[in-house]
């Protein structure tokens, strides 16, 4: 979460931008994006520079020697951030409109990979040197905030707050994914160095990202020193569908910027018939929409099968259970009302979950998860196709905590049950003989399936009531009359001061 200096600083980014004339919020985040991405390259290459010498491989940098930009030739470390932020207004407007803007359009080779398709129509919209200057000295001021805070996923943190400004402004609809619920679900999933990942609503390819950093981080050395594996992770590995193209722009520039060179990100409209995806991903990650009714119409027919319905939240279920291969798994967060709705495609998509695959967990979040952009009370489902069913006892875990108050300003607190949420899922063995009193516990499929496939963790979970023991009656009402001899003692003696 961002708060004090570094969330004033982007909030005092933001009203410069406005003093600019630049006051659409989805112009003003794509401009941030795009010099948060050219910061992050000069960033990015550096590190990976010196990764390769540790390594003892070699590297290339994107800098070096002279760089082509149209029909001219120059010097590519004129075109390094830390380079241009110390000339002079002028000349720095004027690399980065005529030199470095162009650099970062043509920036991958391939014309069909994602990054290409989305920065093709990208545009520097900043009107004058001053305003360029002023914003770039800002950023330098954020990234050093940056630095001080001892977070990994700061960056992360920054630009969920950067993107929850667009929500704000009532511009979109949508509402970014806590970066900690994110790195959550990665690592209850524990993503494997030959998975195939999909988000079917990527939005800015956060859970992308995460499973993407995750793997940088566990599985570092078996995917970066096999060049097949090392192929796979930048170019097959990560795949993410949106109907938001300035969305798909910011993720392609995301994923780059986390060292993936080529993730399959498209424009597609997942839930329709022009996404033929079908047994294709080991491992699904996502929070797709809740709110919204689709027409029938333009409802691939085959997800109106599995449930017949308008709710994209269902639709999106159905959708998964499609696109896994068998042996799949899948993370996905829902709201409340998917785990105990009552209506026939409610109970249908439970149902094929429960019956013709194995769902392994439910987690209960509490509603101020979403906040301050949303109340609503979510889930999480756990689940791996198979097509034949083998749900055998389904865990439970009551969430009560997430490491932030569940109010609006979501400020720090000590109460955290992910690291205690994590541990228990990949120790489930332990966790047979829990009662239904404690936060987790096991519920066998037959209970399910005789509760119309309820999944909702409060028909499960039994509240433990301890016997409180009061002193027998007489002895209260001799406490009760001597305070209020007490208390007429003392009136007696206020009295008395007031007459006296």
């Amino acid at each position: 979460m961002i708060t004090g200096e570094l969330k004033n600083r982007i909030d005092g980014l933001w009203d410069v931008f406005a003093a600019g004339g630049i006051v659409n919020p989805i112009s003003v985040i794509e401009q941030i994006t795009y010099l948060m991405f050219i910061h992050e390259l000069d960033e990015t290459d550096n590190l990976r520079a010196k990764e390769a010498v540790m390594l003892g491989l070699p590297h290339k940098s994107i800098f070096a020697d002279r760089v082509k930009v149209g029909d001219r030739e120059i010097d590519g470390q004129q075109l390094k951030w830390s380079v241009f932020h110390d000339f002079p207004a002028g000349k720095m407007y004027s690399t980065v409109q005529e030199w470095v803007f162009p650099f970062i359009k043509n920036l991958h080779d391939d014309k069909d990979s994602a990054y290409s398709k989305y920065m093709d129509d990208a545009i520097f919209k900043i009107p004058t040197p001053l305003l360029l200057d002023k914003i770039v000295t800002i950023l330098d001021d954020i990234y050093d905030k940056m630095s001080q805070i001892k977070d990994t996923d700061i960056r992360g943190d920054v630009y969920e707050y950067l993107l929850s400004k667009i929500a704000q402004s009532g511009l979109n609809g949508q509402f970014r994914t806590p970066r900690h619920i994110i790195r959550m679900m990665v690592e209850l999933m524990d993503p494997k160095a030959d998975e195939v990942i999909c988000d079917p609503a990527c939005g800015t390819s956060g859970f992308l990202v995460a499973a993407g950093d995750y793997l940088n981080e566990k599985r570092k050395e078996e995917i970066f020193f096999n060049r097949q594996k090392k192929a796979h992770y930048m170019n097959g590995m990560f795949h993410g569908y949106d109907m938001d193209r300035t969305m798909l722009r910011i993720g392609a520039m995301n994923m780059m910027t986390h060292g993936v060179d080529n993730p399959y990100i498209e424009y597609r409209d997942s839930l329709s018939d022009q996404n033929t995806d079908k047994e294709k991903y080991s491992l699904i990650l996502a929070n797709p929409p809740f709110k919204g009714s689709l027409d029938y119409d333009t409802v691939s027919a085959d997800l109106l099968k599995v449930c017949k319905t308008k709710k994209t939240e269902l639709l999106f279920l159905a959708l998964m259970l499609r696109m896994l291969r068998v042996g799949g798994r899948c993370a996905v967060i829902v709201p409340d009302g998917v785990l105990f709705g009552s209506s026939t495609a409610h109970k249908a998509i439970r149902k094929a979950i429960v019956d013709d695959n194995r769902l392994e967990a439910v987690i209960s979040m509490p509603s101020g998860v979403f906040k301050p952009y949303a109340g609503v009370s979510t889930g999480i489902l756990i689940f791996t196709k198979t097509g034949h069913g083998g749900t055998d006892n389904v865990w439970f875990y009551d969430m009560q905590a997430d490491g932030f108050s569940l109010d609006d300003k979501r400020t720090e607190v000590k109460e955290n049950d992910i690291p205690d949420i994590i541990a228990r899922f990949h120790n489930r063995d332990g966790e047979i003989d829990r009662a239904r009193t404690e936060k987790s516990f096991f519920v066998p499929k037959s209970e399910i399936v005789g509760n119309d496939y309820d999944l909702s963790i409060n028909k499960y979970k039994k509240t433990e009531y301890k016997p409180v023991e009061y002193a027998p009656t007489k002895e209260i009402l001799a406490e009760i009359n001597e305070l209020e001899a007490q208390i007429q003692q003392g009136l007696k003696e206020l009295e008395g001061m007031l007459n006296g």
